[in-house]
């Protein structure tokens, strides 16, 4: 179904979000809501008593809730949202096929919106969308845009005590940024005015696949931002109508950095931003560590460019960059001097970036790590094990419990334990603690002074609390 026609038939239409906790509905089911959809939802975390302070916000903010058993459907005008993946046997699904309800996915009703602005950027790539998509709306606010947002993380530039759950923002209608996702396919949905190509580099698809999505995606953009330090993102370029190019590391980019600039701490990092096109250079000073986020910053600062907004303008809206929650979140340190940090890293390339900004400090990393679900260890646990095994030193522990599970028919036949194994294979130290608990007593057992512990895994938002819960224990 073509987007536009999508949006137009969903008009003021109630929603029903199927998982409305969940990191990409909850964002969404913001944005329709401020656009004056009246919302409901179920969510299996919310029966099983999982974070209940988010749930407790959406019931106070005029979201309706229900169990996870159906009830919440109840007439044929209102639109189901749900995951492609979501079985028919989980019973709104089955309660809305009974009605005759119709039924989108999450990036269906996303894509329609977002298609339906007249200004969008879309932020798409293996890693660092949240973080590229989260400065882009911060430069954009700064400079008076006032955009609708949709992220997959808490922007915390945009948290206040009415919504700690800021993963969207509500601005114009006619103004939109979003991470878009290639894990599913459904970044091919996207026709953004701007559209930004961070890296390719695997995840869940192979790189034949993502190949075809991310060419495909900078082809149908007015104008594409391209990371030509990716090798494969620079091999697709020559598919862009339009482009604006950035990097760290090639000095043929319109916009990059003066290598000799860059001055880099545990709490952020200097350098000078180089306009190669205009000849001319802008001090850039980021509260972010970790080169990583030193080339998302130059992404956001190209894509701003596309926009209209000076280079000068951009790095200087960045500043003030507050960062996201669960991207190299720093919790606290504890009186003895270990610091927490809580990550969102779960991919190769996400898990190498934060790993690489911990060893550019000083002190042991003891890092526990878990995968967020079997499917994605089958697809990349050999990189994954290649990356601990890599990245840290011998003095360096990696601990992984079993990969998330909240239920249903996956497979479950590639576990943590072999991961353990190639890690260690690969020279690197690495134990197998099969419960979350039992892995929080091993790591306050092994942690020492000056030790850095990074909590990392995705699609579970209990692993802040697992975060906090260990920094407390330290105090």
């Amino acid at each position: 179904m073509d987007n536009r026609v999508l949006a137009g038939s969903l008009d003021g239409r109630p929603l029903f979000f199927c998982g409305i906790g969940g990191s990409g509905m909850l964002p969404l089911a913001q944005i329709a809501h401020g656009l004056g959809h009246p919302v409901a939802g179920s969510d299996r975390g919310h029966d099983q008593g999982r974070t209940p302070e988010k749930f407790a916000w959406l019931a106070s903010h005029g979201f309706q809730l229900f169990p996870q058993d159906g009830s919440g459907v109840t007439s044929p005008e209102q639109v189901l949202v749900a995951s492609a993946a979501i079985e028919d046997s989980v019973p709104e699904v089955a309660r809305a096929k009974a009605l005759g309800c119709e039924r989108v996915s999450r990036a269906e009703l996303l894509a329609a919106l977002f298609n339906a602005a007249g200004f969008s950027i879309a932020v798409g790539g293996t890693s660092g969308k949240s973080t590229v998509t989260g400065m882009i709306a911060w430069i954009l606010h700064e400079g008076g845009f006032d955009p609708t947002v949709m992220n997959g993380a808490v922007m915390k530039n945009f948290v206040s005590p009415d919504n700690p759950f800021a993963s969207a923002r509500i601005g114009r209608r006619d103004r939109f940024v979003s991470e878009v996702d290639e894990s599913d396919g459904s970044i091919a949905l996207y026709r953004p005015t701007i559209g930004v190509l961070l890296n390719v580099s695997l995840d869940h698809k192979s790189i034949e696949e993502l190949r075809v999505l991310f060419g495909n995606f900078i082809a149908s953009a007015g104008t594409a931002v391209i990371n030509l330090d990716s090798p494969e993102a620079g091999a697709l370029a020559p598919r862009a109508r339009n482009r604006v190019t950035f990097a760290l590391k090639n000095p043929m980019a319109d916009i990059t950095i003066e290598p000799d600039s860059i001055d880099q701490s545990d709490f952020g990092i200097r350098a000078a931003v180089i306009d190669n096109r205009r000849r001319e250079v802008f001090p850039l000073i980021l509260p972010l560590p970790g080169l990583h986020n030193l080339s998302n910053a130059l992404a956001a600062i190209a894509a701003a460019d596309a926009a209209g907004i000076g280079v000068d303008e951009a790095a200087y809206a960045l500043r003030s960059f507050a960062g996201l929650a669960r991207r190299y979140d720093v919790i606290g340190t504890s009186p003895s001097g270990i610091t927490v940090i809580d990550d969102f890293g779960h991919n190769p390339e996400k898990c190498a970036a934060t790993l690489r900004t911990l060893k550019a400090g000083q002190g042991r990393v003891i890092a526990f790590f878990q995968p967020h679900g079997y499917g994605p260890l089958r697809q990349m646990g050999t990189e994954l094990a290649q990356t601990f095994a890599r990245e840290l030193g011998p003095d360096d522990v990696t601990i992984l419990c079993d990969p998330v599970y909240f239920g249903g028919t996956v497979d479950r036949s590639e576990g943590s334990e072999q991961i353990v194994a190639r890690i260690n294979q690969g020279g690197g130290k690495a134990e197998h603690i099969p419960a979350r608990e039992a892995c929080l007593e091993r790591i306050i057992a092994l942690a020492r002074p000056g030790d850095r512990i990074v909590v990392m895994g995705a699609r579970d938002d209990t692993l802040s609390d697992f975060a906090r819960s260990i920094l407390g224990r330290l105090a």
